[in-house]
């Protein structure tokens, strides 16, 4: 069994909404939807225990949901008892062990059009989130989509979407991934199996549908 890290953020505590300051989309009334600023909040985390080398961060919508039917269509809603899946917002892997933060705006100071780069950063290794498979049908958003992109649920969904920020302390410098940042979340999830001494998250809620209670 891994150990538990505390992790904390200044813009939002446990369970509570995160402020649309930190969103892709916010609601709008005249057309339900608009873009906002997109900036990545500030998060901190207690450090691993001894052996730690690097650690992994990911955002991730536990809640987005498995059929694209309906989605953002005027008269039909998302059923809140939809299956749902994964959606990553952010892949962040081979942080530095002497690190135990990230600063607001660190892994995104704002929308960009086509993406934020993915590869290796000052601050780590990014991959790939799940924005590029979004916009894959937009010619002027289309792109690889790297850091992190804040939330921007269906403005129809019946489901108040809950939002994970993960930190894993590791037991590796690197998890072997590509230098590139040429991976998705599937791998980072992968490549984290059996390497975990320590995690821990941080919960946020979002929503754009003005008839669900944050």
């Amino acid at each position: 069994m891994s150990g538990t890290l505390t992790v904390t953020s200044d813009a939002f505590k446990d369970g509570d909404p995160i402020p649309e300051k930190y969103a892709f989309c916010a609601p709008c009334v005249e057309e339900h939807s608009k873009m906002s600023t997109n900036i990545s909040p500030a998060l901190s985390w207690s450090a691993g225990p001894e052996g730690t080398k690097s650690y992994a961060i990911i955002c991730v919508d536990v809640d987005v949901p498995t059929i694209f039917d309906n989605i953002n269509t005027e008269g039909k809603t998302i059923p809140a008892d939809q299956p749902r899946q994964d959606f990553f917002h952010g892949l962040l892997v081979d942080v530095s062990a002497n690190r135990t933060n990230l600063a607001e705006g660190e892994e995104s100071d704002g929308l960009v059009a086509k993406g934020k780069p993915i590869g290796r950063m000052p601050h780590g290794l990014r991959g790939i989130n799940d924005f590029t498979m979004f916009m894959a049908s937009n010619p002027d958003m289309a792109g690889n989509y790297g850091g992190y992109d804040g939330p921007c649920p269906p403005w129809n969904d019946e489901l108040l979407h809950h939002y994970e920020f993960r930190v894993y302390a590791l037991d590796v410098d690197s998890l072997g991934l590509d230098e590139g940042g040429e991976f998705r979340g599937a791998e980072v999830m992968a490549a984290l199996e059996g390497h975990i001494l320590a995690e821990g998250k941080l919960t946020g809620t979002y929503t754009q549908n003005p008839d669900v209670s944050s």
